[in-house]
């Protein structure tokens, strides 16, 4: 057709697939036939993918050689030539603030681990990917080395492995090995490999279309413990939101304990947040914040969030925020993006400074420039208090745990929003650090009728902020050298 050959082949009664491969006429082949039954159809299928790869595999190598030849006449000679050929060179840091680390790892245990622990055992899908690269590795060595040399693995000595964003997950293993001879001699060795698994090809997600013209709910619950960081928040949202005319507006929700709601006649402990918002709205004539009155025990996420969502409609962009929060534009506009209707939630997390009495000891903090605002604090990964999410999201999630938990409270107050979302509903969780939240230091109070792990984390937040390891180190040098004279 088109001067163009098609060949068919016809395969024989009771023939093998695998013992055809050899021919040339079979690799040719556009059609095969007969194809009697299902399994021969997939035993075709199996031998033709075979037959793809190893062509694939061919033009790499073909590629390869082609890039080693020419990298002789380029100006940096052989030694531009990157390992593996054709995949991008490593991340070069600017600064040692830009320095990719090593984890560290053995066949049983991880030294890198994600709550912080200093070792932990190495399960799941971490066990999986050390035990594929150490038999990629032997099955390298054997095939670059055999029949001269047959390698097999007795332990792996120190393995270690980085992510490199411009190329893929880098490995470096130390092995000992037991290499035999052609003759039957065995002798044990250890030899350092090392590996790369690329990044496979980017493709391009389709997102739904979204605006930065959203109107965001703000909602922000109180306890007692919280009243001393209201004046603060609500300073802040007036100037970066009131002020800005941003379209975005303020719900409280003023949590009281069953003791205080019972006095809220003789005394009320949210009187002074009322006057506050009172003047925020003589101030603004077009704003209204209303307040919500909530009285329980256990003010968890979900039994607040119960309160708000059926006061709202069901397209509302809700974001949870703490009274800590020092909310802006800028991360309002990126609650907007992030948080995509019938498709993803945002759990930003913000960055919290340490405390001030020890990272400056009574020194005034010196005038920094706008890049080192973050100076001074960690990312708090410990903190799901803040969330942006759909109010249709919340409440379609929100009813496949009813149905799964009967309504029982005392399981309602140990579920997080997070947890929420991740285990009863098909949305994309999105987690990354948010630059634009930062949060000054207070000591949080935690609640122990919360979950375990919520108070847990609560502890942990509060230990961890409170200042770097240098800057603690000075302050038990200090206070080491003052006991001692």
């Amino acid at each position: 057709l088109q001067d163009q050959h098609y060949h068919t082949y016809e395969l024989a009664k009771n023939t093998e697939p695998e013992k055809e491969e050899e021919k040339e006429q079979f690799r040719a082949a556009l059609a095969v036939h007969p194809v009697s039954d299902v399994t021969l159809m997939y035993r075709l299928h199996k031998q033709f993918s075979r037959i793809q790869l190893h062509k694939t595999y061919q033009e790499i190598q073909d590629l390869q050689m082609q890039i080693r030849n020419l990298t002789s006449l380029t100006p940096a000679g052989e030694g531009g030539l990157s390992w593996p050929v054709g995949i991008n060179a490593p991340f070069l840091p600017k600064s040692r603030f830009e320095v990719i680390s090593w984890d560290y790892f053995t066949e049983q245990h991880l030294f890198s681990c994600p709550d912080g622990s200093p070792k932990c055992e190495l399960s799941g899908a971490s066990k999986a990917d050390v035990g594929e690269v150490i038999s990629s590795a032997l099955e390298q060595l054997n095939r670059r080395y055999q029949p001269r040399l047959r390698f097999s693995k007795r332990q792996l000595l120190n393995g270690y492995r980085r992510f490199d964003p411009t190329r893929g997950m880098e490995y470096t293993l130390d092995l000992l090995l037991e290499a035999v001879t052609q003759k039957g001699h065995s002798h044990l060795l250890a030899k350092r490999v090392s590996l790369l698994r690329p990044l496979s090809k980017v493709e391009i997600i389709p997102m739904p279309y979204v605006t930065e013209a959203t109107r965001v709910q703000l909602v922000l619950p109180l306890t007692v413990q919280d009243l001393d960081f209201v004046a603060n928040f609500l300073d802040v949202f007036a100037t970066n939101v009131l002020d800005a005319r941003d379209n975005a507006l303020l719900t409280l929700l003023l949590v009281y304990h069953p003791l205080e709601a019972q006095q809220v006649g003789q005394v009320d402990v949210f009187a002074g947040v009322k006057a506050m918002v009172g003047e925020l709205e003589k101030r603004y004539a077009d704003v209204k914040i209303p307040w919500i009155s909530v009285k329980t025990e256990v003010p968890s996420q979900v039994k607040l969030m119960d309160i708000v969502s059926k006061k709202h409609p069901v397209d509302t962009l809700f974001f949870l925020a703490g009274v800590w929060t020092e909310v802006n534009m800028e991360f309002l506009n990126r609650c907007r993006m992030n948080a995509i209707s019938n498709w993803q939630v945002f759990f930003p997390v913000h960055f919290q400074e340490f405390n001030p009495a020890l990272v400056f000891r009574g020194e005034p903090p010196a005038s920094s420039s706008s890049s080192e605002l973050l100076r001074d604090g960690r990312f708090d990964r410990h903190a799901f208090a803040e969330a942006c999410f759909y109010n249709s999201d919340y409440m379609a999630a929100r009813t496949r745990l009813a149905t799964d938990i009967l309504e029982r409270d005392e399981v309602l107050e140990s579920v997080e929003l997070f947890d929420l979302f991740l285990h009863y509903s098909a949305l994309h969780l999105f987690r990354a650090v948010e630059p634009g939240l930062v949060q000054k230091y207070a000591l949080r109070s935690c609640n122990p009728r919360l979950s375990e792990d919520s108070y847990h984390r609560c502890v942990l937040a509060n230990l961890e902020g409170l200042a770097s390891r240098s800057h603690l180190a000075m302050a038990l040098f200090e206070q080491e050298q003052a006991n001692s004279t």
